[in-house]
């Protein structure tokens, strides 16, 4: 099978981050620290050392290689910052200015790896404000690309990539504390996409892109596109005090990374580059 010639508009690739957390010291983090307004410095700690290193070879290393050097577009799929939540004392700083200026210092460079190819979603409120202002605002910041509204982050991206694929992204979808079923709300947005299209007569997603669990996993079934996906992003946030509480999150360990989307030379591929937090020595 020869492959048709790709349009010189055309992105084949779409690198998906999400739930990073900033301004939360147990967030994602430069190794230089944050300075805050008073004038002082938050150094970040051993773990988080570890997950700006993930980072680091994430977007130098494991980036180039499966995009095969070819162009991207990079979709932040929700929570970028930490904000001020539920009593929490987990933050940097209760300060927004901080934590934005923590984000704008981490993202500013993946802006410029992707060419200005660069799109915000609106993550939970609890993070970053009512409609995602505070979202809105670093969006604005980091001249992420507008919608028909005139929205820097918006809610939802139906993204066009490849000959003729399309990936919708939200950042919410629904959890469960039982490990056996983690894959069932997966599956529901997938069929959910199907029976909407369906529906109203419109062309369904190839790939469904949610984030908020900070747990990777996906599903595929067979369709026109070879397979149509559903997915849920790892994220670079170490387990949280809340984690602690939760049903089926207890045990876990945090799983930090990313993932791309990809049309390859014959068929849509998904990849996910995912690390894994050591749980707690014995003693």
């Amino acid at each position: 099978m020869s492959r048709r010639k790709p349009r010189a508009d055309q992105i084949n690739n779409i690198v998906v981050v999400s739930d990073t957390h900033c301004g939360c010291r147990l967030g994602l983090c430069p190794p230089t620290g944050a300075k805050t307004d008073d004038g002082g410095r938050y150094m970040p700690s051993r773990l988080q050392n570890v997950v700006w290193d993930w980072w680091t070879e994430f977007w130098e290393e494991w980036v180039p290689n499966v995009t095969h050097g070819e162009p991207y577009a990079v979709v932040v799929n929700g929570d970028m910052i930490e904000g001020v939540h539920h009593r929490a004392t987990s933050q940097i700083s209760h300060n927004i200015e901080d934590q934005c200026d923590i984000a704008l210092e981490v993202f500013e460079p993946i802006v410029e790896k992707c060419g200005g190819r660069f799109y915000m979603i609106r993550g939970t409120p609890a993070h970053v404000g009512e409609q995602g202002v505070h979202e809105e605002r670093l969006g604005k910041q980091l001249k992420a690309i507008q919608n028909e509204d005139g929205q820097y982050a918006r809610y939802e991206l139906w993204k066009k990539f490849g000959q003729n694929h399309i990936a919708h992204f939200n950042h919410h979808i629904g959890t469960t504390s039982s490990s056996q079923h983690e894959t069932s709300a997966v599956n529901a947005e997938l069929v959910h996409a199907f029976v909407e299209a369906g529906r109203w007569g419109r062309s369904p997603p190839a790939v469904v892109v949610r984030s908020h669990r900070h747990r990777c996993s996906e599903i595929r079934i067979p369709s026109q596109h070879g397979y149509s996906i559903s997915l849920v992003t790892p994220a670079w946030q170490l387990k949280t005090p809340f984690a602690y509480k939760v049903a089926g999150a207890r045990q876990t360990t945090p799983q930090i990374g990313g993932t791309l989307i990809r049309q390859g030379d014959e068929e849509l591929h998904t990849r996910h580059w995912v690390r894994d937090i050591a749980r707690s020595k014995e003693s």
